[in-house]
């Protein structure tokens, strides 16, 4: 049974609507204004509202701007007797999920309630399931970048499909394999983490696969390798964009038989693996380099997920900040400080090439050496310093060889990052810039810009 209001200011449309509803065993409230409303939302949120255009005082379309304001998961469908496209878009950029024409068709109405119930479901679950990976795996962040890549993860994580996961050093790449495990059926089994980069070429081969007892200086045991260890559960394989070609050639063997062979033995061993594998090199040129086999980068990257760039998500800075605070003070007996709004805006200014990772070893020296209970601007720049984002941003402009180029690099970052703003909704990216959305277009063309999905 689902919880709906009814607001119009016609009371026949309200009852029309309510026996409707009520027969089909919801419970219906009304509301004759958007002040009453407002009021009985407040008091207790629906699970759907729908909503008429046109009413006296605050009409329809004011109301669902407030509403998404202050409950954004609320669904609400508008109906109108004098429904025009300008209305329709203008309801939809406000948030509304379905707009509906009156005279109100019974089956239409049904079918969106339906929809609009199924919606509420899949958005509720997905809020639970993304606090719980937040929860145990520091993904913190609500930015349009952090719930793509949050969304996929619930995705895949309950599949057994292969996982390439992307981005700069410091992103977060080892937590997203850690939330695909822990949410995937093999959660009660082993987690089992490889860093490629960090194991010597010659070495890299017996970690992986192991080894047999003599098979090389310093063998003096059998030992299984990674893959073994990893049986039934996953294999996490860090930086794989450094693994040596002979190694890539036997893991690809690997991935095609499920089977491995130690070092120095001849047996071949059943493995049943989740691969999940991560990387900061671009795969594809080291792959045209010679560096990377092409037929291994297709069995891996079955889903990619890319980890964004702190610059790219600077919105998430602020949360991050706190979360970081909240967790040393927690669990290193540190002082519980607070930041100022000025001292959140100034670490959101700075460059981060270090990433997420950078940032919370920042946010620990802060909260180590800040003299006061509050955290403030004066801190960050004595005990961070003054680098930032537009600098790194300027580096990249300013590594233009001439001034074409770099009004077309100024141009093309730009262009991105309002699109990303508007989560690629070209017509309301084209109003935000004034711009004709034919010209919009023309420019997503030119600079080969594409939405990272």
């Amino acid at each position: 049974m689902a919880r709906i209001l009814i607001v119009d200011d016609e009371e026949s449309i309200r009852n029309i609507l309510r026996q409707l509803f009520e027969y089909e065993g919801h419970e219906v409230w009304e509301a004759g204004s958007a002040d009453e409303a407002l009021s009985t939302v407040r008091e207790e949120v629906p699970d759907a509202v729908f909503l008429d255009v046109k009413m006296p005082g605050t009409d329809g379309i004011e109301l669902l701007g407030r509403l998404q304001e202050e409950f954004p998961a609320l669904q609400v469908v508008m109906i109108s007797g004098h429904g025009t496209i300008d209305t329709a878009v203008e309801a939809t950029r406000r948030g509304a999920y379905d707009f509906l024409e009156k005279p109100l068709d019974t089956d239409r109405l049904l079918v969106t309630l339906r929809n609009v119930l199924e919606v509420k479901g899949l958005t509720d679950s997905v809020a639970a399931l993304r606090s719980q990976v937040e929860s145990r795996h520091e993904i913190v962040g609500s930015s349009f970048h952090i719930r793509q890549v949050l969304d996929r993860i619930e995705r895949v994580a309950p599949t057994d499909s292969r996982v390439l996961i992307t981005g700069e050093n410091g992103t977060g790449k080892e937590l997203v394999a850690r939330a695909l495990h822990s949410l995937s059926p093999r959660r009660d089994r082993a987690f089992v983490e490889v860093n490629c980069a960090a194991i010597p070429s010659e070495l890299i081969e017996s970690e992986l696969f192991g080894h047999m007892k003599g098979s090389f200086t310093g063998a003096v045991q059998d030992r299984p390798g990674k893959f073994e260890q990893a049986h039934r559960g996953t294999l996490f394989m860090d930086e794989v964009g450094d693994m040596s070609l002979a190694a890539q050639s036997k893991v690809l063997r690997a991935l095609e038989e499920g089977k491995v062979t130690r070092v120095g033995g001849h047996k071949p061993r059943q493995v049943d693996v989740r691969v999940i594998a991560a990387t900061n090199k671009d795969l594809e040129e080291e792959i045209r380099e010679g560096r990377f086999r092409e037929d291994l980068y297709y069995r891996l990257n079955v889903v990619p997920i890319h980890m964004p760039p702190l610059r790219e998500r600077r919105e998430d800075i602020p949360m991050l900040v706190r979360h970081f605070a909240g967790r040393m003070a927690e669990q290193s007996g540190l002082p519980m400080r607070s930041f100022t709004p000025e001292a959140l805006e100034k670490l959101k200014s700075l460059d981060w090439p270090g990433n997420v990772r950078e940032l919370r070893n920042t946010v620990e020296r802060l909260m180590i050496l800040a003299s006061g209970d509050e955290i403030t601007t004066g801190d960050v720049t004595t005990l961070v310093g003054e680098h930032s984002a537009g600098d790194g941003l300027g580096a990249e402009l300013l590594g233009a060889d001439t001034f074409s180029e770099f009004k077309e690099r100024a141009e093309r970052a730009f262009v991105l990052q309002k699109l990303r703003e508007h989560e690629w909704n070209v017509s309301e990216t084209a109003r935000a810039l004034d711009m004709p959305r034919s010209n919009l277009y023309k420019k997503i063309e030119k600079y080969d810009l594409q939405r990272e999905d």
